[in-house]
């Protein structure tokens, strides 16, 4: 399904979301810190503002069709910061500024510096991103190395429902996610010689995935090390594979 689209932002953005709601106690004149020696209702009444930059490539022939998959990639923790020269460091943005061409739109945001990935942010990319640009919402696809990694688990688990597929590479999540991603495709890469992103981590959500029945592979590099991503993301299989993933009935 694709949302109506209502523009093409800037290939360098931002994403807002507001969120509000009404707060007090029980009576007049009660605060959200309640009264001594008592227990009281009260609400929180906010606004939570995010934002995030981004690397966003559309395909030549953009216009020439009506929708098209989505890859939402996240780096690792060495390239957050406010410079998103930093993204083109590695991964699938890395190979746009050489002149590679993709078949897909590619999102690329930058984590804050000492922040790590917060999938309600994410989320709220791509919500902004399906409102404005012609996405295929059942071809949506996010793939991430090292802390990209972990962000792709986490998201995925967050919004399980709203992904055709998954690769994460030599990062790692909670177990107990599989229960909740084992209808995804997932494809996991990871180095054996990995000393910053034990194997065992991504081993764990494999195994956990398959007692779930799920839709996994996994790729073990023998001799890598914490680089698995090089030689996945310069794989034409990778993006053979990921483009045949449509997302799953609800």
């Amino acid at each position: 399904m694709m949302r109506p689209s209502v523009g093409i932002p800037a290939l360098l953005g931002c994403c807002s979301i507001v969120c509000s709601a009404s707060a007090g106690g029980d009576q007049a004149g009660d605060t959200p810190a309640g009264r001594p020696g008592r227990q009281v209702s009260a609400r929180l009444d906010t606004q939570v503002r995010i934002t995030l930059n981004y690397l966003l490539y559309l395909p030549k022939d953009y216009g020439e069709r009506e929708a098209w998959p989505l890859v939402l990639f996240l780096h690792g923790a060495g390239e957050r910061g406010e410079d998103l020269e930093l993204v083109k460091k590695h991964g699938p943005p890395k190979l746009v500024a050489r002149g590679r061409e993709f078949p897909f739109v590619l999102v690329s945001p930058q984590c804050p510096r000492d922040q790590w990935w917060e999938p309600v942010s994410l989320t709220a990319l791509l919500d902004d991103l399906c409102d404005h640009l012609k996405i295929d919402e059942d071809r949506i696809y996010v793939t991430g190395l090292s802390m990209g990694g972990f962000g792709t688990w986490s998201l995925a688990a967050h919004t399980p429902r709203r992904f055709a597929a998954i690769v994460p590479i030599c990062g790692g999540g909670d177990p107990f996610w599989a229960k909740r991603i084992a209808h995804l495709s997932v494809w996991v890469f990871h180095g054996a010689k990995d000393r910053v992103v034990p194997l065992e981590r991504s081993q764990q959500m494999v195994d956990a995935l398959k007692r779930q029945q799920g839709n996994v592979k996994f790729t073990i590099y023998p001799e890598a090390g914490h680089d698995s991503w090089t030689e996945t993301y310069t794989n034409p299989a990778l993006y053979e594979w990921l483009l045949e993933q449509r997302r799953k009935a609800r």
